[in-house]
C-alpha cells in the first residue's frame, strides 16, 4: 500500500503539507545499513503510538511504525533511491489537510484512517 498522509504529525516530521509513504509487511523489510534515531508520539487518532525513525547523520525521515499495525513498516517515499514506480492509492487524514494545499491527489481521500 502507498498513500499520502496529511496528519499533523506527518506535516511536522516532513516540514511539508503531507508525507507519502509505502506500507511494507515487516518480514519483507530489510534495513540495509546505518544507524537511526526514533521519536515516538501518540497517533492523531489517539489509539496508539507512531514511532518515526530518521537518519542520525542527516536527519532525513526514513520510516515509521504504528502500534495499531504492528506487522507493517511505513517507508517514507522521499528516502527511496528511486520512487518513480510508486503509485499512491489514497490520501488519508485529509481533515488535517492545510487549507492552502491545492488539490493534487487523483486518489480517494479519507478524513481519517481508511477502513482496513
Amino acid at each position: 500500500m502507498a498513500f499520502h498522509c496529511h496528519c499533523r504529525d506527518c506535516q511536522y516530521a516532513t516540514g511539508s503539507a503531507f508525507a507519502t509513504v509505502v506500507g511494507i509487511p515487516l518480514p519483507a523489510f530489510n534495513k540495509l545499513k546505518g544507524e537511526v534515531k526514533s521519536y515516538t508520539v501518540t497517533a492523531e487518532s489517539g489509539e496508539g503510538t507512531v514511532s518515526r525513525e530518521f537518519c542520525i547523520k542527516c536527519g532525513s525521515p526514513l520510516f515509521s511504525y504504528a502500534s495499531m499495525l504492528p506487522d507493517i513498516v511505513f517507508v517514507k517515499a522521499g528516502s527511496l533511491d528511486d520512487a518513480s514506480w510508486l503509485k499512491p492509492g489514497a490520501a488519508i487524514w485529509t481533515r488535517s489537510q492545510q487549507p492552502w494545499m491545492a488539490e493534487i491527489h487523483s486518489v480517494p481521500d479519507f478524513p481519517e484512517n481508511p477502513p482496513l
